[in-house]
């Protein structure tokens, strides 16, 4: 089998299952895993950005400036532009039986509707049309799932119902350190900073579950969920990441924050922070006051559904409770020092 993936959480899933081996071609964004021995490096590269992080004033608003204006700019038929380009010549030329791609969210990847047609191409010209995988997870259950769906579609079953069976026990072990009784503190939780975007789907499952509070887009149990607490939190579900104003986001008095903007790394989201630092509703944050901020590297690890959001929460719950004996190694985080950020 020959499958190319357009997806960096597929190809986490993928590579995690045993079928890295299987990978002809990835997404410009498919750096993880990072092993030499894999050669996830080596492999043709298939999409790229229309739209750039370039650092500096305005950078983030730049950004999202950019971006609604492309998702703007259909032909009033329902179909919208991507924020991506795909090498459709270079698809054709390798021949894949499989594409892994995604649906969920039309500005973290190339659109569905691209990658069906690019299939369709293919499958006029050589007689086989490749089979399109999409996975479009809401909650950390569905990347569980998703792992369970890539093993079935590679003849690898066994070796993803082991693999996330791991995954669950790692998780369960970290749920363990939330103190049942203990007061809910307010995390606040930044998926972008110009304008502010908060947590949504699956990040406020882990905010939730590892003891926390998001109040501006909580979870709501499933009907006939019962109360979904305890052992059934996860029939909680969220809603996608949302916009709000700061002067809403600040009334809100978040005891911790995270800043972990979607598809920026630690460096870029040290630059997007200190554009928002100076700001007299930021600075009036307790978890500014308190020294209580940490800059995540988002796009490896909260923002990207894979194996990797169990790290996440592993992160999530040794900083918010004071469990540095159990922090997880490799995560790219650093703390903001109260009212202030240095200049790194």
């Amino acid at each position: 089998m020959r499958i190319v993936s357009l997806l960096p959480s597929a190809t986490e899933i993928l590579c995690l299952v045993g079928g890295a081996g299987l990978l002809v071609g990835r997404s410009h964004e498919c750096d993880f895993p990072s092993d030499p021995a894999l050669g996830l490096e080596r492999l043709p590269v298939l999409t790229a950005a229309r739209t750039t992080f370039a650092g500096g004033p305005g950078a983030s608003a730049e950004v999202d400036r950019q971006v609604r204006q492309a998702l703007s700019s259909g032909q009033g038929d329902g179909s919208c532009p991507s924020l991506y380009t795909l090498d459709t010549g270079m698809l054709e030329a390798l021949g894949p039986d499989m594409i892994l791609t995604q649906n969920l969210c039309e500005v973290c990847s190339i659109a569905l509707p691209e990658v069906q047609a690019a299939a369709r191409r293919i499958g006029h010209k050589t007689g086989t049309e490749p089979k399109v995988l999409s996975l479009d997870p809401h909650t950390l259950e569905q990347v569980y799932d998703d792992c369970l769906r890539v093993g079935r579609a590679i003849g690898k079953q066994g070796a993803a119902t082991h693999a996330v069976a791991r995954l669950r026990e790692r998780f369960y072990a970290a749920a363990d350190l939330v103190p049942s009784f203990a007061y809910a503190p307010i995390v606040g939780f930044l998926e972008w900073t110009d304008p502010l975007f908060i947590a949504g789907h699956w990040n406020v499952q882990l905010i939730e579950r590892a003891g926390g509070r998001h109040p501006l887009n909580e979870t709501s149990r499933k009907p006939g969920a019962g109360s979904a607490m305890g052992a059934m939190h996860s029939e909680r579900t969220a809603g996608k990441s949302i916009s709000v104003p700061p002067d809403i986001f600040a009334a809100t008095g978040p005891e911790y924050l995270v800043i972990a903007p979607c598809g920026l790394d630690l460096h870029q989201t040290r630059r997007a922070t200190a554009e928002i630092a100076g700001n007299d509703w930021f600075r009036s944050l307790p978890a500014v006051q308190s020294g209580r901020v940490a800059l995540v590297d988002g796009n490896q690890y909260f923002n990207r559904p894979g194996p990797r959001l169990v790290d996440a929460f592993e992160w999530l719950v040794a900083w918010l409770h004071g469990r540095e004996d159990r922090m997880p190694g490799g995560v790219a985080w650093q703390a903001m020092p109260a009212l202030g950020l240095a200049d790194q």
